[in-house]
């Protein structure tokens, strides 16, 4: 086994697979984009190239910043809600002594559900005339919040993001309880023993343990939230008016309905390069988080 790992072919056979899918589907598609971003090309023509007029329209065009709010949207709604409350849920979990899987089971059911199938679910569920919502809120005695859900402003994005969040939610309190239960039991019995209640424990025992799975919830909740676009696209398509829309489908409109495909490549770069400065701007902040706690 030594001789195999100091033996340099061994480590190509392993690593050469991974850098060819690397380059062919980041590297290559990311540096495509790269090149036509800098042209006019409606995906026919030979591009022309044009410099930075695409990304100077990007940044003057109304639509594209609606669509930049959305995703904000989607990362604040995601932190500040959805994380909190799978913590919450988790937590509760973790106390349950039956049917424990049953209750994992029922969480992490929506997850394996493609995206277009929880789209149109809840698009019923969204029915103004037959959906869920609205009859429960005519059962329960409030016909007055009956509402047009995907039809309406105030409501539409909402209505999306909390589908979104749905969706993913079971995922990450799986993660969450899998932390859990990883936490020595000597840690929480000393604790009882002392006295500490069950939500003195949670706060000051189980969260900050549960710290680098709480870190890695939130980096994925923001990279997730940077390239939404199936959900969005199946619920409204953007629609009420584009108020919806997010910059991912803004760009598939771009691209294949209006054929303003170098447009529709800067708008590419502008989400990765957007999604790497959150990124990197995170990850300092979680190690400056980390250095003042130690």
């Amino acid at each position: 086994m030594n001789k195999t790992l100091k033996n340099p072919y061994a480590y190509a056979l392993f690593t050469i697979p991974t850098m060819l899918l690397f380059l062919i589907f980041f590297l290559y598609p990311l540096l495509t984009s790269l090149r036509y971003g800098f042209t006019q090309w409606n995906g026919i023509s030979n591009p022309k190239f044009n410099g930075f007029d695409n990304f100077i329209a990007a940044f003057q065009d109304k639509y594209f910043w609606v669509a930049v709010k959305n995703n904000v949207y989607f990362i604040g709604f995601s932190l500040f809600v959805q994380i909190p409350l799978i913590l919450v849920v988790a937590l509760l979990i973790s106390r349950v002594r039956r049917f424990v899987s049953f209750y994992r089971t029922s969480i992490f059911l929506p997850t394996i559900l493609s995206t277009s199938v929880v789209g149109v679910l809840w698009a019923f569920v969204y029915h103004p005339q037959a959906g869920l919502l609205n009859q429960l809120l005519e059962i329960v005695g409030l016909p007055t919040w009956k509402h047009v859900w995907l039809a309406d402003e105030a409501t539409a994005m909402l209505s999306v993001l909390v589908t979104n969040a749905w969706q993913w939610s079971g995922f990450y309190v799986v993660i969450v309880l899998s932390a859990i239960y990883a936490i020595p039991k000597e840690i929480m019995e000393a604790a009882e023993i002392d006295g500490a209640k069950s939500w003195i424990r949670a706060w000051f025992i189980t969260l900050p343990l549960l710290r680098p799975v709480i870190l890695l919830m939130l980096l994925l909740s923001v990279t997730g939230a940077m390239k939404a676009l199936d959900i969005v696209f199946v619920m409204t398509g953007g629609n009420p008016y584009g108020i919806t829309e997010v910059m991912a489908t803004y760009m598939y409109k771009k691209a294949y309905r209006l054929g303003e495909y170098g447009y529709a490549n800067a708008i590419a770069i502008l989400i990765f390069v957007f999604t790497l400065i959150l990124t990197s701007l995170f990850r300092r902040l979680s190690k400056t988080s980390e250095e003042v706690q130690y």
